[in-house]
């Protein structure tokens, strides 16, 4: 079984992909938030390289000038666990006059439990400000950095970003040694890294390997995903720890290893550095990071996808699945079914760059949008709002299906059924009651409990309409639009 491994123990979690993403920034305006000074503006005195010339004789130099940079995380966190449930009896007060207000036989308080994870980190700034994992201190009631001179710091939280696993910690010190932030959109793949950080609690450790691929995503480990992919071993323990160059720059933060037994196969993901540094620049002005809003639910454009659409061949771009209510987008006069083409003058690879691409940009400012619309490409601008938090489930309707669709059972959307998965009782369409797993439909994407709107662009409202829709259709492809947990999305089902 292949794993997830945020790398510290216990931190192992199935992946998932995500097929729809949410469109939104990492950015926003300055206010008047004291200046902390996390980054510097100069470099520190000695930085190493190493050149073909020198590859010999190893990466001594390099290590000596940046390990001392590198620090071991160690968090504590008090979990509460429910007590052993003692009989009812025994509150009853008829019972406790023959046994008394025995502690043992009375209703035990629930018990606490500490836990402790170790990770690694990075110092940024010769005042302390130090980068590491959002999941090595997530929940910590106490947080101690050691460093590579062995001397012990309590650190305090300054400030997090579950969605990209950043955090930012501070030690009361002087004079640190601290990393060179690089520019992680430089390295290519086939450069030459070192990975630094504190694996299974051993003490610092240092692997060499290549970038093995730049720009991974969709992995579903956290909500933006830019990942730098290496070889150089990373192994529980490493998270938070140092991704850097010959040049002795920090070019990302390690973070998760894909692994079926739990230790490094080769497959290690680091958070660029550019990242990093506009997460950690964020939290130096506000304390946390505040997200720009397009408003839109948005999915790659496949083969199949840009055919469906007129557009065959045209595998780019990022197509606009819903848009939401009162959004920017919206405002801005966004349809589903859109296709974004370009942003800022600058091509949309896919869903994920737009996403990305987006939170390089502040709350407030234009977004210029080049989008495809039925065949005619139209021009957008969209001023973007802060993101809001959401949250969306729904449960599997009832039976009394009918099968049109071959592997596919639907029926009519009732009140009652949109009540269960949790969609406003107004929302036409039909329901998937059942999904062939061997089924074209299953092969696409289709699950049991989605609502189908649309069949070729054209709105069904009930099982008459769906049927109709489809036999129009005959033996070619079908373009549905189904609203799966409050959100939509577009499928192409070959019919068979």
């Amino acid at each position: 079984m292949i794993q997830w491994m945020k790398s510290r123990p216990s931190q192992a979690a199935l992946v998932v992909l995500a097929a729809v993403l949410i469109a939104g920034g990492v950015f926003a305006k300055a206010n008047s938030r004291p200046a902390l000074n996390i980054l510097p503006d100069a470099a520190p005195a000695a930085r190493a390289t190493v050149d073909a010339a020198t590859l010999q004789t190893g990466f001594a130099a390099v290590v000596k000038q940046t390990a001392p940079a590198v620090v071991n995380v160690y968090s504590t966190r008090i979990d509460k666990q429910r007590a052993p449930q003692m009989s009812p009896f025994f509150n009853d007060p008829f019972f406790r006059r023959f046994f008394g207000d025995n502690p043992n036989l009375q209703q035990q308080q629930p018990r606490e439990r500490k836990q402790q994870s170790l990770g690694s980190g990075v110092i940024i700034n010769s005042d302390g400000y130090i980068i590491t994992n959002n999941h090595v201190v997530a929940g910590a009631t106490d947080v101690k950095v050691t460093t590579y001179a062995k001397k012990d710091y309590p650190a305090k939280i300054i400030g997090r970003d579950p969605k990209t696993d950043i955090a930012v910690l501070k030690v009361d010190a002087k004079d640190l040694p601290y990393l060179r932030l690089g520019d992680s959109s430089k390295a290519e793949v086939g450069d030459i890294v070192l990975a630094i950080g504190n694996p299974f609690g051993l003490g610092q450790t240092v692997t060499m390997g290549i970038i093995s691929a730049k720009g991974r995503g969709n992995l579903g480990i956290e909500d933006y995903e830019d990942f730098i992919q290496t070889d150089a071993a990373i192994n529980p323990g490493n998270s938070g720890g140092a991704l850097i160059n010959t040049r002795g720059e920090l070019i990302g933060i390690n973070t998760a290893i894909l692994s079926g037994s739990g230790g490094n196969q080769g497959v290690g993901f680091a958070i660029p550095v550019n990242m990093a540094r506009n997460i950690v620049h964020q939290i130096e002005l506000h304390g946390h990071v505040v997200r720009g809003y397009l408003g839109v639910t948005i999915q790659p454009v496949t083969e199949q996808m840009a055919k469906a659409f007129g557009r065959p061949g045209e595998i780019y771009g990022a197509l606009v699945a819903q848009v939401s209510p009162d959004s920017p987008a919206s405002k801005a006069g966004l349809q589903p079914g859109d296709i974004i083409l370009e942003l800022n003058d600058k091509r949309v690879e896919d869903s994920r760059t737009l996403s990305l691409s987006v939170a390089q940009m502040s709350p407030g400012s234009p977004a210029h949008l080049r989008v495809f619309r039925n065949g005619v490409t139209k021009d957008f601008v969209v001023t973007l709002g802060e993101l809001p938090e959401k949250g969306n489930n729904a449960s599997t309707p009832g039976s009394g299906s009918t099968e049109l669709m071959s592997g596919v059972s639907v029926q009519n959307l009732t009140p009652d059924i949109a009540r269960q998965l949790g969609v406003p009782g107004n929302t036409l369409g039909v329901v998937v009651s059942r999904v062939d797993p061997s089924s074209a439909a299953a092969d696409s994407g289709l699950r049991e409990g989605d609502i189908i709107r649309e069949v070729n662009r054209k709105p069904v409202v009930n099982t008459n309409q769906f049927e109709s829709a489809l036999h129009a259709a005959g033996k070619d492809a079908v373009l549905l639009l189904v609203n799966r947990n409050g959100q939509n999305l577009f499928l192409v089902v070959q019919q068979q």
